[in-house]
C-alpha cells in the first residue's frame, strides 16, 4: 500500500470517507451531491430520508463540513437510543432542582450545538411533547430549560434523518404535520444499495483497504465471481451490511467466508431478519415482506411488458400514476437500460439516459 495512501486512510479513519468513495457513479448520488453542495451553505433546516445503513450519517457531517459553521460543533441526538423520560433533559437541558437528581443546572445539546449543527437522528422517534419544543426551536430559535423561568437564544442549523415515511406517521398521529413542513425545508433522499450496484466495487475496494490497515492483514482483491455476486445481492442492511461483510472476509482471509452466507440470506431474506431472542416487530417485518414482493411482482411484469410502463399498469390494473410511485417507492429503476448488470458496462445510450 502506497504512503499516501495509508496517510488518506489514517486521515479518514473513524471519520467521513473519501468524497469519490461516498457518492460514487450512480445517477442518484451525483443528483444527491449536487443537491448537497446547493443546500450545505444556506442556514435551512434538512431532512435526509433513507433504509437503515445507507449513510444518512455521513451526509449529515458532510452538510456540516461544507458549511459556513463548520468550525462550530457538531451534536449528534439518535433520539431511540435515548429514553423518552430522559430526552427532554438530554436535548433541552435543565435548571438545579428542576427534578429529583438535579444538583446543579446542566445545559442540553442544543445549547453544545450553538453556531454549529444539531443532528436528530431518526427523528420519527421523538416524543409528540418534545416535537412541540423543538417546533419553537426552529420557529423563532429560542427554547427553555427545564425548571428554567425564562427562554434561551440559540443558533444553530438543524439537520433531520430518519428511515419511515413521516408522511405515513403524521396519518397515523404519531408526528407533527407543522414539524413536518419545518424540517422538510430541503428532502435529500438516500439511495438503498440496490439501487447503485455500480458503485459496489469501489465501496467494496475502500472498506477493503480501510480494515487490511485496521487490522494489519492482507486480505486479496475479491474475485469477479464474489463482486459478481455481491452486485446481485439485495442488500437489506445496505453500506452498513457491506462494511460489516468485508470486515469479516478481511479478518478471515477466504471468500468461503462469506460466500455460503450471502447464499443463505438470498434463500431466507426474511427468516435472517426476525430476531429470536429478542422482541418482535411484526408491522416492520411485514411492511418489509410486501414492499419485496410487490418489487419482485412489478419488475416480472415490466419485463413482461418490456419495460413498457404504460401496459405494465394496466396489466398491474393501476394507474399509471400509480406505477411510476411504485418503481421509485421499490428501489427499481425508471427504464430497462438502467437495469441493465451492474457487471457489465453501459452502453452509450444507458450512460445518457
Amino acid at each position: 500500500m502506497a504512503a499516501s495512501s495509508v496517510s488518506s486512510l489514517v486521515q479518514s479513519l473513524g471519520e467521513i470517507p473519501p468524497e469519490q468513495v461516498v457518492f460514487g457513479r450512480s445517477e442518484a448520488m451525483r443528483a444527491l451531491r449536487e443537491r448537497l453542495d446547493k443546500v450545505a451553505s444556506a442556514n435551512v433546516p434538512v431532512l435526509i430520508q433513507g433504509e437503515s445503513g445507507t449513510g444518512k450519517d455521513i451526509i449529515a457531517r458532510m452538510i456540516h463540513g461544507l458549511s459556513p459553521w463548520k468550525t462550530g460543533p457538531f451534536v449528534k441526538v439518535n433520539c431511540p437510543a435515548i429514553p423518552g423520560t430522559l430526552l427532554e433533559s438530554e436535548l433541552f437541558g435543565y435548571e438545579k432542582g428542576a427534578f429529583t437528581g438535579a444538583y446543579g443546572s446542566k445545559p442540553g445539546r442544543v445549547e453544545l450545538a450553538h453556531r454549529g449543527t444539531l443532528f436528530l437522528d431518526e427523528i420519527s422517534e421523538l416524543d409528540p411533547a418534545l416535537q412541540s419544543k423543538l417546533l419553537q426551536l426552529l420557529q423563532d430559535g429560542q427554547f427553555c430549560r427545564i425548571g428554567a423561568q425564562e427562554d434561551k437564544k440559540v443558533e444553530v442549523r438543524v439537520v433531520c434523518a430518519t428511515n419511515r415515511q413521516l408522511e405515513n406517521e403524521i396519518a397515523a398521529g404519531t408526528f407533527r404535520q407543522d414539524l413536518f413542513y419545518r424540517i422538510n425545508v430541503v428532502n435529500l433522499q438516500m439511495p438503498a444499495l440496490r439501487e447503485r450496484a455500480m458503485d459496489i466495487p469501489a465501496l467494496v475496494s475502500y472498506f477493503l483497504e480501510y480494515y487490511n490497515h485496521k487490522y494489519n492483514c492482507r486480505a486479496k482483491t475479491l474475485s469477479n465471481e464474489l463482486m459478481g455476486m455481491l452486485q446481485k445481492y439485495h442488500w437489506p442492511g445496505n453500506i452498513r451490511e457491506l462494511e460489516n461483510l468485508i470486515k469479516r472476509y478481511v479478518i478471515l482471509g477466504t471468500e468461503e467466508a462469506i460466500t455460503a452466507d450471502l447464499v443463505n440470506r438470498e434463500k431466507d431474506f426474511f427468516n435472517s431478519e426476525i430476531p429470536i431472542d429478542g422482541p418482535i416487530s411484526l408491522k416492520k417485518l411485514t411492511r418489509q415482506a410486501v414492499r419485496e414482493l410487490e418489487r419482485k411482482v412489478i419488475l416480472k411484469v415490466l419485463q413482461a411488458n418490456h419495460w413498457n410502463r404504460k401496459q405494465s399498469a394496466r396489466a398491474l390494473n393501476i394507474s399509471y400514476r400509480a406505477l411510476l410511485y411504485k418503481i421509485r417507492e421499490t428501489g427499481l429503476p425508471s427504464n430497462r437500460a438502467k437495469y441493465a448488470s451492474p457487471a457489465t458496462p453501459p452502453t452509450q445510450s444507458a450512460a445518457a439516459d
